[in-house]
């Protein structure tokens, strides 16, 4: 008896001690809840089923039973956070967006295109990614510098409008998709390589013959991410197809970035003039190497086309299909706009419903259906350690990403939200019925937030309003008989179109050349 009390006793206050060294003792956080048998699946998405949609069926499923914040592990070693609401967003990516500002390792094909994360969309935070980032913003995207290219917009604006006069007269229908991405890759190598570039036909047709190619085989590029000793054999032709792209695009772009070379001035004319004269704070301040510039110039032309083609697609999909939209903005253009004349940059700040529209074309079609991803910051972990994110741990090397698409959906914010309706966008438009915090602008700003905002995205508006001006000014644009608007998507490294937009049009301005 005395010895059964004995050991009750001893083992009650063994208990008793360590709950108390357990509750004095700081507890670490768990990570966001998530399917604890993901990481056996997760890879095969990437070998299987190279795209974003079988990973949005998971996430959607993953938010039903874990709420809006939850861990999935898409790769082995490497748990991805994934954040759904609004306002985990805003705190994540604006109020707290220095300590969540890295970004996690590439894959092997990425790191081959961005010479080894030397870019602004990979590059860890530091010197390097502040460099190339403030060389952006303040010599290529600064207000001052994009007038230097008004005549590049002009002259592909003008392109734009005769393209589709001159398919409709030969084909009896108009795939704009094609000319929205001549029209966005004009301007853009003109403002990568100097205006000489633009005029070169032959110059902006290879570079968009390279760049169609690279944007169908990026995805399929996804299966280097794991285990890539062993997918570098499994896959060896597409291995070789990541090899002859890289070479094709130092092939392409290395003799037009040395032709800048003679040719740098003060103000610098064009996004490789301001590469040539970069000191990077690296190696005792070298220059940088050719490739490393060729992976700058190629990130300028993809990041600055691709998205805005797809997203202008959209919109002209949904202003066929909904022709009281085209009426009204068509309507608002021809308020500011003198009959016989065309659609000019300074026309656009004064069409409010022209911006709305393009706003919802962002908000119900964004480019992207999830941000860049995100990696806590060293300062923020304390060199080794985790962060912390709305009670949970985030481990230094997990990734943290956003569901964009998913949150544009949301009918807690944005009622009726998968209708195209531009006037949530205006005052008085019934836009929300919760306070965002700040998560409109998210939204809207699909390359990513906060500290990482796209520089461009100023110009990308641009490019949006007067493009879509200048078709809804020129033509009106219908249905082609039956073949009715299909909105379903596809994943490139944009999403876009399953089925390429066919409209007819008939011209309503008295324009032949803008």
């Amino acid at each position: 008896m005395e010895d059964w009390l004995y050991y009750s006793l001893s083992i009650a206050i063994c208990l008793a001690v360590s709950l108390l060294l357990s509750s004095l003792r700081p507890a670490t956080p768990p990570l966001p809840p998530g399917p604890p048998l993901l990481w056996l699946i997760g890879p095969l998405l990437f070998l299987c089923r190279p795209t974003n949609f079988g990973i949005e069926s998971i996430i959607r499923a993953a938010r039903r039973r874990y709420g809006q914040i939850f861990t999935l592990y898409l790769l082995p070693s490497r748990p991805t956070i994934i954040i759904t609401d609004h306002a985990v967003a805003h705190r994540v990516l604006v109020q707290r967006g220095a300590a969540f500002a890295d970004r996690p390792p590439a894959n092997l094909a990425s790191r081959i295109f961005s010479s080894d994360q030397h870019n602004i969309t990979s590059g860890a935070y530091g010197p390097l990614w502040s460099l190339f980032r403030r060389n952006i913003t303040g010599k290529v995207f600064h207000p001052s510098c994009l007038r230097r290219n008004a005549g590049a917009r002009r002259r592909a604006v003008a392109r734009l409008v005769a393209g589709v006069d001159q398919k409709m007269r030969r084909d009896g229908a108009v795939a704009v998709k094609e000319l929205l991405d001549q029209a966005v890759l004009h301007v853009a190598v003109s403002m990568c390589f100097g205006e000489g570039l633009a005029t070169d036909d032959a110059v902006v047709a290879a570079v968009e013959a390279l760049q169609r190619e690279f944007l169908e085989s990026v995805l399929g590029f996804q299966v280097f991410g794991v285990c890539p000793a062993v997918t570098k054999l499994v896959f060896r032709r597409r291995w070789k197809r990541v090899l002859s792209l890289r070479r094709r695009q130092e092939e392409l772009f290395v003799p037009l970035i040395r032709a800048r070379t003679g040719a740098v001035v003060a103000d610098h004319e064009s996004y490789a003039d301001s590469l040539l004269g970069l000191q990077i704070p690296e190696d005792g301040g070298r220059m940088l190497k050719e490739g490393e510039v060729v992976s700058l110039c190629t990130e300028f032309l993809v990041a600055g086309t691709d998205s805005t083609a797809a997203v202008a697609e959209w919109i002209m999909a949904n202003l066929v299909d909904q022709p009281e939209i085209q009426a009204r903005l068509r309507a608002e253009i021809q308020q500011q706009v003198a009959d016989g004349a065309c659609v000019q940059e300074d026309h656009l700040p004064r069409m409010p419903y022209l911006r709305a529209v393009v706003l919802e074309g962002l908000r119900r079609h964004p480019p992207g259906h999830f941000l860049l991803p995100h990696t806590a910051t060293t300062t923020d972990t304390k060199g080794s350690g985790d962060a912390t994110l709305e009670g949970f741990r985030v481990p230094r090397h997990a990734s943290v990403n956003v569901t964009v698409a998913g949150m544009a959906l949301d009918e807690a914010v944005w009622p009726d939200a998968r209708r195209f309706r531009p006037e949530r966008f205006l005052p008085g438009g019934g836009g929300a019925d919760v306070d965002l915090t700040g998560a409109k602008e998210i939204k809207m700003m699909p390359f990513g937030a906060g500290r990482r905002i796209c520089p461009g995205m100023g110009l990308a508006l641009l490019h949006l309003e007067w493009f879509v001006a200048s078709l809804v000014a020129e033509f009106e644009w219908l249905p082609v008989a039956s073949e009715p608007v299909v909105f379903a998507e596809r994943q490139e490294l944009s999403v876009v179109m399953r089925r390429p937009l066919r409209a007819s049009v008939v011209r309503c301005s008295k324009n032949v050349a803008c």
